[in-house]
C-alpha cells in the first residue's frame, strides 16, 4: 500500500460511520481495499498508540508470559502486529484473530503471515469462543464504543479465560470512564499493570471526580510533519496528527509478584504556566494537583514540557509540591 494507492472513497465512508454511530450497527468492512488503506492511514494511527502503551508496559518491568496471542475485534490487525513486533516473534508460538467480519479477519491474518513467516496464525473459531479453553495474552483495540450489550457479555467471558490482557481505547471522557469501570470488575481476579501504580479502587471513578477521566497522549513520529501526504490526511479527515489521545489497561493473573513502590502516573497532559507546572497525579493515595515551580526543578520542568516518554514518575514532594524525581 502506498499513498497513491489509497481508496479514499473508502476512507471517508470509514470515517463518516465513526463519527455517527454506524460502526455500531454491524461489520463496515466492505473489501480487501477499505482494510489496506485503514491500515495505512488510521490504523497507522492506533500503531502509535499501541507504541506508547508497549513503551509504557516495558518501563513498568512487564512483557508477556503466555505463548499464544489472541487479537479481538481484530479489524485490520495493527493491535498484534505492534504487540508482537514489541517484544518479538521468538515469544510467541501462535496468533489467532476474530472480527465481526470475516474479510478483516482474512485480511488481519494474511498481514501477520508476512510480517512474521515462522507463526502459527490462524482465525478463530466459534467453538473455540464458544468453549472454556484457557487464552494467552487477549488483545482488545478500539472496541469499546462499538459493543451491543450481548458482545460485551462474550467478551467479559473471554477475558475470564485469559492470562493477561491489554486493552486500548481512544482517551474520550466518556469511553475512559466506561473502561475503568471494567477495570473494578477485573480486580478480584487480576493484577492491574498499567497504567495504574496502585492495586487500589480507581480513584478517577470516587464522587466528586465526574468531570476527570484516565487518559494519555502518545507521541507521533515526528517525520509525519513534513510528510505532505500526512498533511493532506489529517486535513481531508479533519484531524489534528498532534494529538493522540488514548486510554488503556493492562492486566495479567500474576496477583503475588512484587509491584514498585512509590510511582505515580500524570493524567492527561501537564499544564505550563510561566513560573510553574501543574499536573493531575495518581497513585496510591488517590488523584491530586501537584505544582512544580520552574525555579525549583528547571530542567524537570522542561522535560514535563517536552518529553515523549509515558509520564510516570517517582516524585519528591511536599504536600502538592513537587520538589523532583527520585532516581
Amino acid at each position: 500500500m502506498t499513498w497513491e494507492d489509497l481508496d479514499w472513497p473508502a476512507l471517508d465512508r470509514l470515517r463518516a460511520g465513526f463519527l455517527d454511530g454506524a460502526a455500531a450497527r454491524g461489520p463496515y468492512w466492505k473489501s480487501a481495499s477499505d482494510l489496506a488503506s485503514y491500515d495505512f492511514t488510521y490504523g497507522e494511527r492506533i500503531g502509535w498508540k499501541w507504541d506508547q502503551v508497549l513503551r509504557e508496559l516495558k518501563l513498568r518491568g512487564w512483557k508477556p508470559n503466555s505463548l499464544s496471542v489472541l487479537d479481538w475485534g481484530c479489524g485490520s490487525g495493527i493491535a498484534a502486529r505492534r504487540v508482537i513486533s514489541f517484544f518479538g516473534a521468538g515469544q510467541f508460538d501462535s496468533l489467532q484473530v476474530w472480527d465481526h467480519s470475516p474479510a478483516a479477519c482474512d485480511f488481519a491474518a494474511n498481514a501477520a503471515t508476512q510480517a512474521f513467516p515462522g507463526l502459527n496464525v490462524s482465525s478463530v473459531t466459534p467453538g473455540f469462543l464458544a468453549s472454556g479453553e484457557p487464552v494467552g495474552l487477549l488483545l482488545i483495540s478500539h472496541v469499546l464504543n462499538e459493543l451491543p450489550p450481548a458482545a460485551l457479555i462474550s467478551l467479559r467471558a473471554l477475558i475470564a479465560r485469559a492470562e493477561a490482557v491489554i486493552w486500548v481505547e481512544p482517551g474520550t471522557h466518556d469511553v475512559s470512564r466506561s473502561l475503568g469501570a471494567l477495570r473494578e470488575e477485573f480486580m478480584p481476579d487480576f493484577r492491574l499493570i498499567a497504567p495504574c501504580t496502585h492495586q487500589q479502587a480507581c480513584p478517577v471513578l470516587e464522587p466528586g471526580n465526574e468531570c476527570d477521566w484516565c487518559h494519555h497522549f502518545a507521541p507521533p513520529p515526528s517525520e509525519i510533519f513534513a510528510s505532505s501526504e500526512w498533511v493532506k490526511f489529517g486535513q481531508r479527515a479533519g484531524i489534528d496528527l498532534r494529538s493522540l489521545p488514548y486510554c488503556f489497561l493492562a492486566l495479567d493473573r500474576q496477583r503475588n509478584a512484587a509491584a514498585p513502590a512509590g510511582l505515580s502516573r500524570i493524567i492527561g497532559r501537564p499544564e505550563h504556566f510561566k513560573p510553574y507546572v501543574r499536573v493531575l497525579n495518581c497513585d496510591a493515595t488517590g488523584l491530586a494537583e501537584l505544582t512544580l515551580l520552574k525555579r525549583t526543578d528547571p530542567a524537570l520542568y522542561k522535560q514535563l514540557d517536552r518529553t515523549r516518554e509515558p509520564l510516570v514518575y517517582r516524585w519528591r514532594r511536599e504536600g502538592t509540591s513537587i520538589l523532583g524525581v527520585e532516581t
